[in-house]
């Protein structure tokens, strides 16, 4: 089974808490003995609709290994952008 993704836990979440104060607002319980179940119904709830939720569609993209030019595989070259320097930093000459 794969692992959810951000949308159905956030789904499944979302119905745990909305049905949990649903039911306790409609039951206008009080007591454990109404709560307890409430709780539960509500958290069985958000794992089906978690669960039910259609999931990713594909694979994961992944680029093709890089080859050098006599076709052995090899390490991609690692290019570091330089740092920007903006406006008028480090040009104040004391203070």
């Amino acid at each position: 089974m794969q692992r959810p993704n951000a949308a159905q836990l956030t789904c499944g979440s979302a119905t745990v808490v909305l049905a949990t104060v649903a039911l306790l607002l409609l039951s206008g319980t009080t007591a454990v003995a109404g709560i307890a179940p409430a709780c539960a119904a509500g958290l069985l709830l958000g794992v089906l609709v978690a669960v039910t939720m259609p999931g990713r569609t594909g694979s994961v993209k992944t680029s093709a290994p890089v080859r050098s030019a006599d076709g052995v595989p090899g390490n991609e070259e690692i290019r570091v952008p330089a740092a920007r320097v903006g406006g008028r930093t480090g040009t104040r000459i004391g203070s």
